[in-house]
């Protein structure tokens, strides 16, 4: 008699053990590789993590899968290192002028250039409306469209892995750079070293992995729709940047600024976010962020040598100015914070 063979993980088990628990990060991954497009993210207050249309082929008629499941980031522990391992770490800025740029517009000069110089012919990553604010998930292929979409958007949550299926399986790029949070870059490097049959196209499609540093994602609809508007009147047409170090730093167009310390917003950040201890997104090429930098440059932390090939490029062709000292000691509290939020 044939041994039975198990069947292999479903959305139910990722359900189980990652949706109901309130582990979800919300990056979408298991949207982008789900092959029957089963699954699907709500807008709202209903979107702590995807639902299912039943269609999953390994749930209903025992066809192995599984691909949602393996690539979960929430499916591994979270890492317990502050800086991770890195070649370098130094200041950088975009030697060229970049409309709404955040801190020195570093990543935004590096990906222009891996799109300019053909390291990549395309980017993934999160532009937002002008008017309304609201972030969505886009692929880039040319550097001035880049360039016109700088600024960080990445203080909204957006499922951004979920548009890869556009870039991979739709528009059959095979020379991705991703740009996003630590979930995502947790996310896409289980892409890159899975051995996985149905994962394969992506892991053979992405080239570049550029993290960001994080403290949390804010939910849309909660914090812009709602508390800014309803309780500080602000409307998201006036505001021209928002960061977070540590606390939420909005300037609108005409100069003014408001700070907000995080903890009047716990009610709008992302419910996933309170279990991760990565703020300097460890799997990356290179990570970036606004805090340790003088003003006008961003921290890069350059991790493989891949990351040192674009970043060495982007230098080269004059679109990257990097030098200056970066402070370790306030990007390690943060990240400390962070890991020490994780274990109350």
């Amino acid at each position: 008699m044939a041994e039975k063979k198990p069947i292999s993980k479903s959305y139910i088990d990722l359900k189980s053990k990652v949706w109901d628990t309130g582990l979800c990060s919300g990056c979408g991954a298991c949207i982008a590789v789900c092959p029957a497009d089963a699954l699907y993210f709500e807008t709202g207050g209903d979107s702590t993590h995807p639902k299912s249309n039943n269609y999953c082929k390994a749930a209903v008629d025992d066809v192995p899968c599984g691909a949602c499941y393996e690539i979960c980031p929430r499916l591994d522990e979270q890492p317990s290192s502050l800086l991770g391992d890195y070649l370098k770490i130094t200041a950088g800025k975009a030697e060229f002028d970049i409309p709404r740029k955040q801190s020195g517009g570093a990543v935004t000069a590096i990906l222009a250039n891996a799109l300019d110089t053909g390291l990549v012919d395309a980017v993934v990553t999160v532009t937002e409306d002008p008017w309304t604010l609201k972030p969505h998930s886009m692929v880039i292929t040319k550097s001035e469209v880049l360039i016109n979409q700088a600024g960080s958007r990445y203080n909204w949550w957006v499922p951004l892995v979920s548009s890869l299926k556009e870039a991979v399986v739709n528009k059959k790029y095979r020379n991705i750079a991703v740009v996003g949070v630590p979930c995502v870059v947790q996310a896409v490097r289980k892409m890159l070293e899975t051995d996985h049959q149905l994962v394969s196209p992506y892991k053979k499609s992405i080239r570049f992995i550029i993290g960001l540093f994080c403290t949390e994602n804010f939910d849309y609809e909660k914090l812009i729709a709602g508390k800014l508007k309803s309780e500080y009147a602000l409307e998201p047409m006036k505001v021209c940047r928002i960061d977070v170090k540590g606390k939420l730093e909005i300037t609108l167009n005409d100069g003014t600024q408001y700070v907000i310390p995080l903890a009047e917003l716990e009610d709008t950040v992302r419910p996933g976010c309170g279990v991760c201890t990565d703020f300097t997104a460890l799997k990356a090429d290179i990570s970036a962020g606004s805090v340790g930098s003088p003003d006008g440059y961003t921290t890069l932390i350059v991790r493989t040598l891949v990351g040192q090939h674009l970043l060495d490029s982007a230098v080269a062709n004059g679109k990257l100015g990097v030098g200056g000292e970066v402070s370790l000691g306030i990007i390690e509290k943060l990240a400390k914070k962070k890991m020490t939020r994780k274990q109350e």
